[in-house]
């Protein structure tokens, strides 16, 4: 009987002492749980920051394209008149 009760004694402590480690693991486990958590939601800004800068550039591309195929049409149609002008004084 009193090794009964000497071997409860025993399991009971090795339970409290394996318990208390597994607290200490959790609680580990959900602070790191929670740092990642934080980490991706700061990842997940910083992306959607990227996005919208690169939107925001393709914009500003697609308006300079623009822009610049107008000023290469007013270019070609000076240098048309310029022609039409040189071949009038040739003429005369």
């Amino acid at each position: 009987m009193k090794k009964l009760i000497k071997f409860s004694m025993v399991a009971l402590a090795y339970s409290l002492v394996t318990a208390c480690a597994t607290n200490s693991d959790v609680e580990n486990l959900q602070s790191q749980v929670n740092s990642l958590d934080s980490s991706v939601k700061q990842a997940s800004a910083d992306a959607n920051r990227a996005q919208s800068t690169a939107a925001d550039a393709a914009a500003k591309a697609e308006a300079a394209t623009v822009a610049a195929n107008r000023a290469a049409e007013l270019s070609e149609e000076a240098n048309n008149k310029l022609d039409r002008k040189f071949k009038r004084s040739m003429m005369k």
